[in-house]
């Protein structure tokens, strides 16, 4: 079982930035696949964000490409979403998945909220 927490949202203005972290905890097998999804309001589902994999492999989705960074503390089994030049519809829920041991897990979201 694994469990998954995030923080750090919030409510920023537009062009600020924010950072969201998202800690694993559990059997963590040593190949592993941690990323950020979101949903935006009146939304059902969940886009990418940003993935990384164990190996150090990154995915961006092409709308976040250039502002958001992902990256990840393997020690402490945490990777994190530096957040930069946010904008209104960057608003949405942020959930961390965690993909080890043929299972997925995700934690219980995070509100970030781009409004003037």
């Amino acid at each position: 079982q694994v469990q998954v927490v995030e923080s750090g949202g919030g409510l920023v203005q537009p062009g600020g930035s924010l950072r969201l972290s998202c800690a694993a905890s559990g059997t963590i097998f040593s190949i592993w696949t941690m990323g950020w999804y979101r949903q935006a309001p009146g939304k059902q589902q969940r886009e990418l964000v940003a993935t990384m994999t164990s190996g150090g492999s990154t995915n961006y989705a092409d709308s976040v490409k250039g502002r958001f960074t992902i990256s990840r503390d393997s020690d402490k089994n945490t990777v994190y979403l530096q957040m930069n030049s946010l904008k209104p519809e960057d608003t949405a829920v942020f959930y961390c998945k965690c993909t080890t041991g043929g299972r997925l897990y995700w934690g219980q979201g995070t509100q970030v909220t781009v409004s003037s």
